[in-house]
């Protein structure tokens, strides 16, 4: 089993910066090839933000590209979002998401953290 705890969510100002960790513990992680972030706004599908493999390999969603960077520290299993120029419509609850590939999410979800962008 595989656990993801997500830490740094809160309130920002338009324009504004946060960076979201999520910390992975448990004896399944070696099987844990990709790790990434998805969020959920009220009334939407959950939708996919960024995923990196521990290839170093991303993917983000068109929507947040040239705004937000995903990196990983493979020694702490430890997987970071740095949000910039942050967006009302990047308010959401953010979940942090372990499995084996980029493109999909995998099996394991973290608990989940708000963000919300507001003036």
């Amino acid at each position: 089993q595989v656990q993801l705890v997500e830490s740094g969510g809160g309130l920002v100002q338009p324009g504004g910066s946060l960076r979201l960790s999520c910390a992975a513990s448990g004896g399944g992680f070696n099987s844990i090839n990709a790790m990434g972030w998805y969020r959920q706004a009220p009334g939407k599908q959950r939708e996919l933000v960024a995923v990196i493999a521990r290839s170093g390999t991303r993917n983000y969603a068109e929507s947040v590209m040239g705004r937000f960077t995903i990196s990983r520290d493979n020694a702490k299993n430890t997987v970071y979002l740095q949000m910039n120029s942050l967006k009302p419509e990047d308010t959401a609850v953010y979940y942090c998401n372990a499995g084996s590939w980029i493109h999909t999410p995998g099996n394991y979800w973290g608990q989940g953290t708000q963000v919300t962008v507001s003036s």
